[in-house]
């Protein structure tokens, strides 16, 4: 498949750069024992149900350090709630057989702690019983988001009694927290009862915008005419800023994200682009669409009428249609997920990265992001399409 990529010298001195830290990195770790960068995937029980259909036979998990299981979450009384087909022993096996380890993606009703701090310890003997039962090895947090003081002190709280039920390193705790920040994460007192935090850089784009943002720049583009609405952390660069000169947490815990999927604007022709109304304070509502990138967006690179071309600062790729009419997409793809993994682990230092979500990437044979992410995780050659 021909990609069209046009990059600037700019952007070619970037990767070679990038190359060179990778080559003291490998010269490095050749002389100790340091482990390898994380590579985290998420995964979405619902995937093995959805054609085409994503289950443990399709996870390569020589791949992958960390898998989140996602699909549990907990009620107010403690309780636990499991749907259905969440259970899949062989994600389990397949990924402790390959050195990895599965964690509980747990959502839930977190501000039943505040209301009712005596179901905390209940939920947390539910899911010691339910950990040790199913052969899993911890927990990623997803609050979206903790904001007010009562929310800062129940998840404080929420993290202590966990850590303390689960040790590390026998246990893994990671915590997904917003590309912005926020006190109610309280990361003075939270980094310390968890392992590493994720970092949700991307829905920058999406229906909520008045324009055709770019999902998950790398580099924020100053050229963005509404950068109100992505920043602060509108881009890789900014939240690792945020991240680490703002909260001083430190590189090794942080994971950079990165999407698997992104938006069609069905309604604007052009990068950066009113969505209809938007003089009337109205955002994009209904006219823009997600999609995943191994069924809908590989099959349009430079195909059906679309055309790939790179905003040259953010570094990541968009599509237009040929004949100009309607049609405006914001995506990843190889070239970019190998950027932001390099610019992530080698580049910045940080302890890994992680995606939503390894479904987005299947085609039914392939998985290219995933591909390129990996390699640029162990400083190896981007692979070839």
């Amino acid at each position: 498949m021909k990609r069209n990529y046009r990059i600037t010298a700019g952007l070619l001195a970037f990767v070679l750069t990038a190359f060179l830290i990778i080559f003291a990195a490998q010269t490095a770790q050749a002389q100790s024992s340091a482990p390898p960068k994380r590579v985290v995937g998420d995964y979405g029980y619902w995937s093995k149900y959805d054609a085409p259909a994503y289950g443990a036979a399709q996870i390569p998990f020589n791949k992958l350090t960390h898998i989140n299981h996602a699909g549990v979450g907990f009620n107010p009384d403690g309780s636990l709630s499991v749907p259905a087909g969440f259970l899949e022993p062989a994600l389990n096996q397949g990924m402790h057989a390959a050195g990895g380890k599965v964690l509980l993606l747990l959502g839930g009703d977190f501000t039943a702690i505040e209301t009712d701090p005596a179901m905390l310890p209940v939920l947390v003997s539910n899911l010691w019983a339910f950990e040790n039962e199913n052969g899993y090895d911890g927990f990623d947090i997803d609050w979206e988001y903790p904001e007010t003081t009562a929310d800062h002190d129940a998840f404080i709280s929420m993290l202590k009694a966990l850590r303390q039920a689960f040790p590390s390193p026998t246990y893994t705790i990671s915590v997904d927290v917003a590309p912005w920040g926020g006190g109610g994460y309280g990361f003075t007192d939270s980094v310390q009862y968890v392992d590493y935090l994720n970092i949700m850089m991307f829905d920058c784009a999406g229906p909520w915008t008045d324009d055709g943002q770019l999902n998950s720049p790398i580099i924020w583009d100053r050229s963005d005419p509404e950068p109100w609405e992505c920043i602060p952390g509108g881009s890789a660069q900014q939240t690792m800023e945020i991240y680490l000169q703002g909260y001083h947490v430190p590189p090794a815990k942080l994971n950079l994200g990165m999407p698997f999927y992104g938006y069609y604007y069905t309604r604007i022709n052009q990068l950066f682009g009113n969505c209809p109304n938007q003089d009337q304070g109205q955002n994009c509502n209904g006219s823009v669409l997600t999609e995943n990138y191994g069924t809908f967006f590989k099959q349009r690179v430079n195909q059906k009428g679309w055309q790939t071309s790179y905003d040259q600062t953010a570094m990541v790729p968009y599509m237009l249609k040929t004949d100009g009419s309607n049609g405006f997409i914001t995506y990843d793809d190889t070239f970019s997920t190998y950027t932001r993994t390099l610019y992530a682990d080698w580049t910045s230092g940080l302890g890994g990265t992680f995606m939503w979500s390894l479904d987005a990437d299947y085609d039914g044979k392939t998985q290219d992001l995933l591909d390129a992410m990996s390699a640029a995780a162990l400083q190896q050659p981007m692979p070839k399409q």
